[in-house]
């Protein structure tokens, strides 16, 4: 079996006539035309000089080329590194210098702006991509063969490479070698039981984790079609909803349609799953999405350098704020975040991970990579979670976000779970401020529902019995909404930065 990842898909299609992909403006693609389009993509590659272990980089909009794109790169052994499309110039510059791609891949109207840019780092070529198939890829791709031979590689080549957030320090470039997406989409399909009938109503940006490999590799490896939507939008949902069988989402997805009245049973009862990812979903949206359509969430956890960890499962309980047992051939234990001990269960802890799914390390980062791996093998996530008695896996938050006052440990999702839980409040988040007396002072961020008229009192006299003294916030403050990234996770820096003078 080759283990380039492309002809791990290519084997799994029998039929090329069955469709993959249809895009919101009705664009049909399927599987013969989607190989045949990548083959010339990978010509243009390659005639551009671009061999196996390269890194090609792309910050482009979402669109089936850009799908395209990535398996041209998997065909010609190149490193796919895919970019947010909110990266400035500056902040390219970084991810560019650190990747040193052979070529980059730009929306056509950012040409004239990063041109310079490009050159100035090296790179080879800058080419074009836009949404509507057009860019100096697209017409390249036309003066080319469809047919190409997929390169031979090793289990352990690079397939891609994903920069992390960079919450501390610079951000990182996570190594994913075929294997680790391969095997990591195998085990996906038949956990979740995805076939060649389901259909996927796809809203997820595409240069994350998520929306590229998780979605893009499961639908790939089921022979599977999707439903490609531009972005995320209620009234797209609500319109491509019917056709499909599938819905991966971030919980915004489902915090935004579950006000939408249109959403009940009769709606959606030809679904099969509902999938949440990327952050965590309250516990009450969970409650809310089953009461007014009868499916229960599937809630599961991953992260760039791992693909997915754990999932809820298929058939039994999924249950709301854990993101369920640790998936086939994937080993998670709990450790002590002094000691590195293993923990037993109920006790919070350090998530540590090892499986075939875990990432080769870091780019151009050994001691990193040494630094996050154990002896035995095990990489250390930096979440912060715990295992009950079950074996249900529930996160209690990130490490960097433990809220350490007066010497005593918090971690945020338990306050926070306790917060949400109050009448007239929609969310909250739980960060640490500087504190001339305890070092840190627990603080509360609450965004209330419309017209909800709770104050800082009421939420603290709440608390006041269901948490020991050393845990309630210090103060209550509230905020019309909590900043996101464009997965759904909430940016406690920003809040702390925000809030820091609180206690000044």
């Amino acid at each position: 079996m080759s283990h380039n990842l492309f002809s791990q898909i290519q084997s799994q299609i029998t039929d090329l006539d069955a469709p993959f992909m249809r895009t919101a403006e009705g664009r049909a693609i399927n599987y013969g035309e989607l190989f045949a389009l990548s083959g010339r993509y990978a010509n243009v590659l390659r005639n551009k000089g671009v061999v196996i272990g390269d890194r090609v980089a792309a910050q482009v909009e979402k669109s089936p080329e850009a799908i395209v794109l990535y398996l041209a790169c998997l065909r010609v052994g190149a490193a796919f590194l895919p970019l947010n499309t909110a990266y400035t110039p500056a902040e390219l510059e970084y991810f560019i210098g650190d990747a040193a791609p052979h070529i980059f891949i730009c929306d056509p109207a950012k040409y004239a702006e990063l041109s310079p840019l490009c050159e100035k780092l090296g790179v080879a070529s800058l080419i074009t991509l836009g949404a509507k198939q057009d860019g100096t890829l697209p017409e390249l791709a036309m003066q080319v063969a469809d047919t190409y031979s997929t390169a031979a590689v090793e289990a352990s080549d690079l397939a891609a490479m994903l920069y992390t957030s960079g919450t501390t320090g610079r951000s990182k470039g996570a190594m994913l070698t075929h294997s680790n997406l391969s095997s990591n989409a195998r085990t996906l399909v038949e956990y979740w039981q995805f076939s060649k009938e389901d259909v996927l109503l796809h809203a997820l940006p595409i240069f994350h984790t998520h929306g590229l490999f998780v979605a893009t590799n499961v639908i790939l490896f089921a022979g599977a079609s999707m439903i490609f939507l531009p972005k995320f939008s209620v009234e797209a949902i609500r319109k491509e909803l019917p056709n499909a069988t599938t819905l991966m989402g971030v919980p915004t997805f489902y915090t935004r349609l579950v006000k939408e009245p249109w959403l009940n049973r009769e709606n959606t009862n030809h679904i099969r799953l509902f999938i949440s990812g990327s952050a965590p979903l309250l516990a009450e949206t969970h409650r809310q999405w089953t009461s007014r359509t009868g499916h229960h969430i599937l809630e599961r956890y991953g992260m760039t350098e791992t693909n997915m960890i754990t999932s809820n499962p298929y058939d039994g309980e999924r249950v709301p704020g854990s993101v369920g047992f640790p998936l086939p051939g994937v080993s998670v234990r709990i450790t002590n975040l002094e000691t590195g001990e293993v923990l037993p269960a109920n006790e919070v802890g350090m998530i540590e991970v090892k499986g075939p799914n875990v990432f080769k390390g870091y780019w151009r980062m050994p001691d990193k990579t040494r630094a996050e791996f154990r002896d035995d093998g095990y990489f250390i996530t930096g979440d912060l979670g715990i295992v009950d008695d079950r074996n249900y896996v529930s996160i209690v938050g990130r490490n960097k976000d433990l809220v350490i006052t007066g010497g005593y440990n918090v971690y945020p999702k338990e306050i926070e779970t306790e917060i949400d839980g109050l009448e007239g409040v929609t969310e909250s988040a739980v960060i640490g401020l500087p504190h001339a007396d305890f070092g840190e002072a627990v603080t509360a961020v609450v965004v209330l529902e419309a017209g909800a008229s709770v104050t800082e009192d009421m939420v603290l006299q709440a608390l006041d019995c269901r948490l020991a003294k050393y845990k309630l916030p210090k103060r209550v403050v509230f905020d019309s909404d909590l900043p996101r990234n464009t997965m759904g996770k909430v940016l406690r820096a920003d809040l702390r930065n925000k809030y820091g003078n609180l206690y000044k």
